[in-house]
């Protein structure tokens, strides 16, 4: 049986038990049964990581790159090594299927290691002048940062902040999940076990709002990045403007898919529906408003159906399982009433999934047909294994129907036709475009949204150079009297 950790605070290169005066309780999406329980952050916690932060920027600032490096590559070394014990503890606290939770594992291992190479690589350059003069641009870090990562994906989101902050010289305060504390807590583990020094990058976990309070209100944080809800977003970008401070959001999506009738319908219903259902459809920047073409819509919905149907559900730490639970219990709720107004609009809903008994998270896999552009599963952010298809016959009038909304993370579209993906992809208001894929997440390119979904990017160079500034040094030789 898989023991749960002790859930700790990492501040100033000590774990920690919270001094705050209340406590949170984690819980088996799977079972809702208590996994553990850790005392939250107090002020004096968030203070005293405020302080190492502060403390330990110079001396990270000036640390070597190819030391960072060092650091960064060993904790990804540890972390893949880590992934059989690692994985099933991210399954138990977050839901997620273990094969899903080693993936997870094994990509966060890679962009630490992304990470370590590229601020190795954080170049600046020589501008041509006058003879004598030299003018330069030179990369810095732009100081500490207070970051902040949600529940659906605890290690990827982790070390993405982590990566990039640390690789640019810059020192951080990360308040992970108080969902899912256990998986940020093993990333962190590699990080000291590799050698980080002490204060450079601390661990809270506590009431959000609270800690979120009291680290941008501080003056030792340069730079903020979030990976959470559009209101969360809002509420911190107001307090990061009022205290001069740079801001990274990557604040959720609806991604429109634009399905063409000169695809093949088969491969392309499983590979979405693969993609939907993933991680029970709690992903920002997967496929989520379904376009199909009136001439192949039918046989879409009948595969994507056919595919739910056919998924096995149950708690992600079981290996037979290919869907698990939502991560909470609010999320039931949010489902079923995006299931009752599509249905009351007129919708089909097609009922062909299936939940284990029990008092688990689980939301039975479903497919809705002929759903009307006003609904809310069209205009929402889902954030579940709900997949709503609509049917378009004009291509003009699709595009316009897929960039109606606030959000603009990412989008897709399937077609045969390379003229017509290219017209689309252009056409398509969205900070990530996949044709004829379902994948917009890589290591080595942007991730981030326009809109409503955000602004900035992680992962790619755009991601290291979140974490920097850039000046621009004027020099002449010294001035003499004549």
């Amino acid at each position: 049986m898989q023991t749960f950790p002790e859930i700790r605070q990492f501040i100033d290169g000590a774990w920690r038990r919270g001094s705050g005066t209340t406590a949170e309780t984690v819980v088996d999406p799977a079972t809702a049964r208590p996994l553990t329980e850790f005392a939250h952050a107090g002020e004096a916690d968030i203070d005293a990581a405020l302080a190492a932060a502060g403390r330990s920027a110079t001396p990270w600032r000036h640390t070597a790159p190819q030391e960072r490096y060092r650091i960064l590559r060993r904790a990804a070394e540890l972390l893949r090594a880590r992934v059989d014990t690692a994985a099933p503890i991210l399954s138990l606290e977050q839901g997620k299927p273990l094969a899903e939770s080693r993936a997870e594992i094994a990509v966060s291992a890679d962009i630490l290691d992304w990470y370590a190479e590229e601020g190795r690589r954080a170049y600046g350059r020589i501008v041509p002048g006058a003879p004598g003069t030299r003018l330069m641009v030179v990369a810095e870090p732009i100081g500490p940062v207070a970051a902040f990562t949600p529940w659906n994906f605890p290690a990827t989101t982790v070390a993405r902040k982590v990566g990039g902050a640390l690789a640019a010289g810059c020192t951080i305060v990360i308040k992970a999940s108080e969902e899912t504390p256990a998986t940020a807590v093993a990333v962190f583990e590699c990080l000291e076990e590799a050698g980080l020094p002490p204060g450079v990058a601390n661990l809270v976990l506590g009431i959000p709002a609270q800690i979120s309070e009291r680290l941008l209100k501080s003056p030792v944080i340069r730079k903020v990045s979030l990976t959470g809800s559009i209101g969360v977003g809002r509420a911190l970008g107001h307090l990061a403007v009022d205290h001069d401070l740079v801001t990274t959001m990557e604040l959720g999506g609806n991604a429109p898919v634009i399905v063409f009738d000169d695809v093949d319908v088969d491969a392309v219903a499983q590979a979405c529906a693969i993609a939907k259902f993933r991680n029970s459809g709690q992903v920002c920047n997967v496929p989520s408003r379904f376009y199909v073409h009136e001439r192949v819509v039918d046989r879409f919905v009948e595969r994507v159906a056919a595919f739910a149907a056919a998924l096995c559900v149950g708690p992600g730490v079981e290996p037979t399982t290919q869907m698990g639970a939502l991560a909470n219990r609010r999320r039931l709720d949010v489902m079923g009433g995006f299931v009752d107004d599509a249905r009351a609009r007129g919708a089909t809903v097609h009922d062909v999934g299936s939940r284990p008994a029990g008092d688990g998270y689980f939301f039975a896999p479903t497919v809705i047909s002929d759903v009307p552009d006003d609904a809310k599963i069209m205009t929402d952010e889902v954030f579940g294994p709900i997949v709503p298809v609509a049917r378009f016959s004009d291509t003009d009038d699709v595009i316009r129907r897929a960039n109606d909304t606030t959000y603009g993370l990412g989008s897709f579209v399937f077609t045969e036709s390379l003229e017509r993906a290219t017209m689309v992809s252009d056409a398509l208001e969205a900070g990530m475009v996949g044709v004829n894929t379902v994948v917009l997440s890589r290591t080595e390119t942007p991730f981030g949204g326009i809109k409503a979904s955000g602004h900035g990017y992680e992962s790619g160079i755009e991601g290291l150079e979140a974490y920097m500034r850039r000046k621009a040094i004027l020099q002449h030789p010294p001035l003499r009297s004549a």
